[in-house]
């Protein structure tokens, strides 16, 4: 048989049926121009309102460092919609968070953890057990052994 042949007695099988069960071909006819109506309704008693367009943060993945993404979270964590740009949107750029307090509170951490370990060569050490000595000695509490 043709593919049309098929196809046209495949329609009037289904169009015999629909005719002898006419309350089920009702429900299914009603059904979705009810709910059609149910939506037009909404959108008109509802109108569209205009909003800007809305520019968030950028938040760092995890793969970008533990650091970017932790401040991500929590410097973003209301999620605030900007009118424009924000700085972070450049690419390339993993954070704009170079004046948040944890940024700062990690250099701070960083420069100190770096400036000790150059204090700490040998003769450093040395230099500061020798003067340690000389005061305890001078301060008249005795002999003071390291």
């Amino acid at each position: 048989m043709a593919f049309w042949t098929q196809l046209g007695l495949l329609l009037w099988k289904n169009f015999t049926y629909r005719r002898r069960q006419t309350f089920q071909l009702l429900i299914e006819v009603a059904w979705p121009l009810f709910i059609f109506f149910i939506l037009i309704s909404v959108r008109l008693s509802y109108p569209p309102y205009e909003q800007h367009e809305c520019h968030f943060p950028n938040k760092a993945m995890p793969s970008a460092g533990t650091l970017p993404w932790i401040q991500g979270i929590i410097c973003n964590a209301n999620n605030p919609c900007f009118r424009y740009p924000t700085p972070g949107e450049a690419p390339g750029i993993v954070g704009n968070f170079n004046a948040s307090i944890v940024s700062r509170l990690f250099s701070d951490a960083k420069r100190l953890l770096l400036y000790s370990q150059q204090d700490t060569s040998i003769k450093d050490v040395q230099n500061v057990l020798e003067k340690l000595r000389k005061l305890g000695n001078s301060s008249g509490s005795g002999n003071v052994k390291w």
